[in-house]
Parts: structure tokens; C-alpha cells; sequence
């Protein structure tokens, strides 16, 4: 999942709109071809195979490794008290075999999956408090967006650093980005990865700047104290004005050089609030409390209704592109709906742990066929331990759950890391498989070698694998 979007506030929260990674393109016109095969054959002819090959992946995955960003003697060149202490994971990415798992306190740790040693921390001062990361791919180097005590935590400063640096244990190899920018609250740094596009919000100017992901070249700027918000699409941004009593002025722009595609306003009911508006591709969704779900074709300016009883404000989107459908979170359940309006799937035994959608906790795969969450266990699981729950993979366009771990997955018979006296690292591990499963904070799967990595509130990163 990509398209995120951190804010200079003292208290972050997440996004409600996450970008689904995309498949990367081919020739157009050969993308073209297959999209009309698809459309003539069946959008998932291989859908059977799919699913078995799904099952199989992730049968036989355990426990195997166990990683710690706590150090107190890593951490003596750490200048800030609660960068010393123990703290949860909240995020944790994943490139070229290393792992980079992030505190809440602000420490960020590498850990190389070749040696299973961490390799260093990425706080390259010691008054640094690292807010979020984002992998560029583009280049091949990892993004950190910070926070400095001398600068009393007040503005987000960017910095890049190749991977191949990191893997040498050198952190502070990197260079800053976007210093010419203000980026201190309500200001924010986007990444889309979708677009190749960093957006960044200037709020001492109220100046938007887009760069390119590949270069960090500035491409333009969008200078009008009118825009309360942008949200980016594939090839587009919407740019949402302050609303009238009776409408609210849109604006659609090419996301490659910021040309004006269409100007509209949209009416809404007077003296209600709107809950969001979002944009995907050619259409609009917007809803207002206690009102119908708007979908506007703004080619045609067709509408459809959903029922405000049928479709409820919901607290995070997920969109998916390749499937043009897009999932809603909503009291821990996940559904996917389709462009019609049309609730698409419901899933089966996947209520999810967290009460407020933490994408941080969600993975959907570049086929956008999978998504893999942390749940709530089977309350009969009678090998149900403490408060462990399971980690769940499930089939978006069925809403199968297609495999499940669990503490009662690894017996003592099975030859994973937390009960085999055969490898050699099992010693590191504290956790039991139980102990593992509770309070995951953050969950990341790297599709290249078929791994889930979860951490939780002791700061521990634990990976499971086949």
C-alpha cells in the first residue's frame, strides 16, 4: 500500500485514503490488449490456480526470527530520554533483505535478513525523532521523515539514504530533501508512489509543490489560499475548495504538469456536514452526514446513489486499481465495493484486532488479490493462549480466508525456531509463538521471499516464514 501522507502535527494519526501498490506497466498499448483479453475471457481466469498456489504460500509459514530495536547500549549516542526507553513498533518496511522496524518513540532500526543481526539505527542525530519511512523503488533508497528537538519538534525535514549505504552501516551517507520547503504544522510531505509524485503543503505560504519521485526534481506549484485539500489519483489530483452554503468548487489536474482538466462544482445539502470527498480515476465519491453515498462520473456528470443505510461513513478507503474496486474499514470489518455502488465482498473470519483502522496492521499484495491483517482469533480456539490473536490471509474478490496463523499452528512437534533445538538461533527468541501473536503493532509481507514480519508493544519484530 502506498500514497502516504504525513502532517508536521505533534500528533500524527494515519491517513484515511491509501494508495494500493500498483503491477508495474508494460508497453501501453500491449497493457491495452491484455486488459481487453481480460475483459472478453474473465477478469481472473486463473483464479482457481490463484487461490491453491495462495494456500500453499503461506501453509507452512512459522516463527522462525526474532529481532529487538531496543538497545540501551546502541542507544548512549541518543541525546532525548524516551528515545532511550522501550517502545512499540508502528511501522516496519521492507527492501533488499532488510527489515526497518520504527518505534513510536522515534528510533528506527535496520536488520539485515542475510545475517539476522541488526545492522544499525537510522537516527543519525542524536536529537532526531523519525516520524515515518517511506521505500522509494524508483532509486532504490528509503526515505525518513524526521522531527529534531532543536527545532522544538515543530517542522518535518526529508532525508534519503541508498539502501546499499544502509547495508554498509551507513545511515548517515544520505542527504536532505525539500529543505527549501516549510514544513511545519498544518504543512505535510506526501509520497505516491502510484504517480512517481511527492506532494508537499507549505502552510506558511499555503504553497502545494509536487516533485518527481525519481529525481526530487520540483515539477510546479499550486498557490491558492482557497484550497482546503488535494486528494491524488492515477494520473490526476482533485483539488477540494472551501465549500459554498449549497456546493463545493473542484478542481481536476493533470498530476505531470498541473494543467487544469476540468473545473465543476458539486451541490451538496445545505447545513450538512460533508464526511469526505474522494476522487478515483474518472469518479467522485462524496458523502455527507446522514446522506446518501454520491459516485459521480465527472465525464458525464452520471450519479449514482447509495443508500445511506447500505453504505456508512466508513473511518479509512483502501482503492484498489488494478480491480477498479476499493475496500472500506468500518468497527473492524472490511468490505469491497465496486464503482456502481455495489457491495462486492464481505469477508468471512476477519474481524479486525484494532478498533480504528491502522493501515500499518493491513497488506494487500501488488495483485491486489490478497490482503493480510491482524485479527481477532477464533474465540473457540480451545489453544487460544493469553491474548494472542492471528494473522490472516484472505482473498479480496471472495472473501475467503484462505490461511490463518495462529498459536495453534505450531505445536511442539513442529520444527519451527520457538520449539527446535535444530537451529542454531533459536536462542534469541524469548517470545513463544502465543507470545508473539499478541499486540502486533505494525505488519509488512515482502512478496519476494514470502515473508510476514509483525512487531509489537515491546518492540520486539518477529518473522514468519516457511
Amino acid at each position: 500500500m502506498d500514497g502516504k501522507r504525513i502532517s508536521a502535527s505533534p500528533r500524527p494519526c494515519s491517513g484515511r485514503r491509501v494508495h494500493a501498490k500498483k503491477r508495474p506497466r508494460v508497453d501501453g498499448f500491449v497493457n491495452t490488449v491484455k486488459k481487453l483479453q481480460r475483459r472478453e475471457i474473465c477478469s481472473k481466469r486463473d483464479r482457481a490456480f490463484s487461490t491453491s498456489n495462495a494456500q500453499e504460500r503461506f501453509r507452512n509459514i512459522r516463527l522462525q526470527e526474532e529481532f529487538d530495536t531496543h538497545d540501551p547500549k546502541g542507544h548512549d549516542y541518543l541525546e532525548l530520554p524516551f528515545l532511550k526507553k522501550r517502545s512499540k513498533i508502528i511501522e516496519i518496511v521492507a527492501a533488499r533483505d532488510i527489515v526497518f522496524a520504527l518505534t513510536q518513540s522515534g528510533v528506527c532500526a535496520a536488520f539485515s535478513r542475510e545475517t539476522n543481526q541488526r545492522i544499525c539505527f537510522l537516527n543519525v542525530s542524536p536529537d532526531e525523532v523519525i516520524r515515518s519511512l517511506f521505500y522509494n523503488k524508483n532509486n532504490d533508497s528509503l526515505i525518513t521523515v524526521s522531527v529534531y528537538a532543536s527545532d522544538n519538534f515543530s517542522s518535518l525535514k526529508c532525508r534519503t539514504t541508498r539502501i546499499e549505504y544502509i547495508r554498509r552501516g551507513k545511515p548517515d551517507a544520505g542527504f536532505a530533501l525539500f529543505e527549501s520547503e516549510s514544513l511545519k504544522w498544518p504543512g505535510f510531505v506526501e509520497f505516491d508512489d502510484v504517480n512517481g509524485k511527492v506532494l508537499t503543503f507549505s502552510a506558511q505560504d499555503s504553497v502545494y509543490k509536487v516533485f518527481d519521485l525519481k529525481n526530487y526534481t520540483m515539477l510546479y506549484s499550486i498557490s491558492d489560499r482557497n484550497v482546503q485539500e488535494i486528494k491524488i489519483s492515477p494520473g490526476i489530483m482533485l483539488l477540494i475548495f472551501g465549500r459554498a452554503s449549497s456546493h463545493v468548487p473542484l478542481k481536476i489536474l493533470s498530476i505531470e504538469d498541473g494543467t487544469v482538466l476540468k473545473s465543476f462544482n458539486h451541490l451538496l445539502h445545505r447545513n450538512k456536514k460533508v464526511d469526505f470527498i474522494e476522487q478515483f480515476n474518472e469518479k467522485l465519491l462524496v458523502k455527507q452526514e446522514n446522506e446518501n453515498l454520491q459516485i459521480l462520473d465527472v465525464r458525464n456528470h452520471d450519479l449514482t446513489e447509495v443508500s445511506r443505510t447500505e453504505f456508512m461513513t466508513p473511518s479509512a478507503f483502501i482503492f484498489l486499481y488494478e480491480n477498479q474496486l476499493f475496500l472500506t474499514f468500518r468497527n473492524r470489518t472490511v468490505a469491497v465495493w465496486n464503482f456502481r455502488g455495489e457491495l462486492v465482498t464481505s469477508f468471512e473470519d476477519h474481524l479486525l484486532w484494532h478498533p480504528d483502522c491502522n493501515t500499518n496492521n493491513i497488506y494487500i499484495t501488488s495483485d491486489q488479490d490478497l490482503i493480510i491483517s491482524y485479527c481477532k482469533a477464533d474465540s473457540d480456539d480451545s489453544s487460544l493462549e493469553g491474548n494472542a490473536g492471528s494473522i490472516n490471509i484472505s482473498n479480496i474478490l471472495t472473501g475467503k480466508c484462505l490461511a490463518k496463523i495462529r498459536a495453534s499452528n505450531c505445536s511442539p512437534k513442529d520444527d519451527c525456531c520457538c520449539c527446535s533445538k535444530k537451529r542454531t538461533y533459536a536462542s534469541r527468541i524469548r517470545n513463544t509463538v502465543a507470545e508473539a501473536l499478541e499486540d502486533i503493532t505494525a505488519l509488512f509481507y515482502d512478496e519476494d521471499r514470502n515473508e510476514i514480519y509483525t512487531g509489537n508493544r515491546q518492540g520486539l519484530v518477529h518473522v514468519w516464514s516457511n
